[in-house]
Order: C-alpha cells, then structure tokens, then sequence
C-alpha cells in the first residue's frame, strides 16, 4: 500500500511540474487604477491558489473557536491525581499501577 501511495505521490508531483514548465509565459495581472503585475503564469495560477486556501483557512476559524469552546463546555472535569499511600520505596510494583511489558526488542 505504502508503494501505491508513493507512487501516487510521485504522479502528482510531476503532473504539477510538466504544469509549471508548460505555463511559463509571461502574463499581465491588471490590478485597480492602473496598476500591473507582470510574472509567469504558473506563479500567477500558484498565487491564486495561495490566496484561496489562505482565506478559506481565515474563514473557516470562528468556526473553529465556537466548537472549541462548545467541546470544552461539555469535556468531563479533569479527574484528581490519585494519592499514594505508604513508603514508595517499600511498594510492591503492583501498587504503582499495572506492570508494563518488557523493552526488549526495541
């Protein structure tokens, strides 16, 4: 599966590069009051992109906040750190919690 995905990877990053280097012309982005922006259509196309996600991201965070502060309101309080009771040093490993597995192999 990993070899699948890679590959996948692999189309699409090469897909987008034989994109860039067949959009390489010159083109001119006419702003408001005569302003210009002359650059490769890639990093136009690649810019607008950029600009999309970004405000997409932007609009998408009240959102974001509301459900945080509406997952917080209903998340169970924190639960009080259990006391120990005795000398540590004279515990049995059983009264510390359950034994962990051995590392070996690791």
């Amino acid at each position: 599966m990993r070899v699948i995905l890679w590959a996948f990877r692999v189309f699409i990053f090469f897909t987008l590069f034989a994109f860039a280097l067949n959009n390489e012309q010159p083109v001119v982005v006419h702003w408001f009051f005569g302003a210009l922006w002359k650059a490769p259509m890639v990093i136009v196309v690649l810019a607008a992109f950029a600009g999309g996600a970004a405000i997409g991201v932007l609009a998408m965070v009240p959102s974001w906040w509301r459900h945080r502060r509406v997952a917080r309101r209903h998340a169970p309080p924190p639960a009080a750190p259990a006391r120990q009771t005795g000398d540590p040093v004279t515990q049995t490993p059983s009264e510390f919690g359950p034994e962990h597995p051995p590392r070996e192999g690791l």
